[in-house]
């Protein structure tokens, strides 16, 4: 059996313009210097909290909760607005599906928003899990993501990987023992992915199926 766990954020789909919007939307109200999308692809990558956080100017970071409020309250009603998988993902992920492989979704984007994103996006693939960023379990590179997704695979004898843009990809399959994946089309590119030291480098969406089916 093969497991196929893939990020969300630069890697199945482009949410970069839509986390920046948001992020943009709360500076504003708060008075603060916005940012380019170019720039919160650096930001991004450990969650909206963190990513607020970054966000904010030097000596504003007791501002960083009400940001966060208002990341949230402007996020959930536009998180599909530019929000577009990637080329390739779709057909990708069928032709997975179609022999055989488990799917699942690993993100540390809120939960609720990214089973969302992935169920408007991708209707018609069946992933086994799609968890998300929740207060009760810590984020990537945190094991504990996809140790909660193996307890729902189907078969104990799986040979798995881990499929993301960042270094934080990568690390969280380290910490689990299970191989990498890195997408060099996401927010971070292929020398950080090398840099961190991933199994193998995806250039285009159909090098995927290809690694994991060869």
């Amino acid at each position: 059996m093969i497991t196929a766990i893939f990020d969300l954020d630069g890697t199945l789909a482009d949410t970069i313009c839509d986390l920046g919007d948001a992020v943009n939307y709360g500076l504003e109200k708060l008075g603060c210097p916005t940012h380019d999308y170019a720039a919160y692809k650096k930001m991004v990558g450990n969650g909206a909290k963190k990513l607020c956080e970054r966000a904010l100017p030097e000596g504003k970071n007791d501002k960083a909760a009400e940001l966060h409020g208002l990341f949230k309250e402007y996020y959930s009603a536009h998180y599909l607005d530019k929000t577009r998988l990637y080329d390739g993902i779709k057909e990708t992920l069928e032709k997975l599906q179609s022999r055989g492989v488990v799917l699942a979704v690993a993100t540390n984007k809120p939960e609720d928003v990214a089973r969302e994103i992935v169920w408007e996006l991708l209707p018609d693939i069946d992933f086994v899990k799609v968890l998300g960023g929740v207060d009760y379990r810590p984020h990537k590179p945190d094991s504990a993501i996809l140790i909660e997704i193996f307890a729902a695979l189907p078969d104990a004898e799986n040979r798995v990987y881990m499929i993301g843009d960042s270094n934080v990809d990568v690390q969280t399959a380290k910490n689990t023992g299970i191989m990498s994946i890195g997408c060099a089309w996401g927010f971070r590119g292929r020398a950080e992915l090398e840099a961190e030291g991933a199994d193998y480098i995806a250039e285009r969406a159909s090098d995927i199926a290809d690694i994991i089916l060869k």
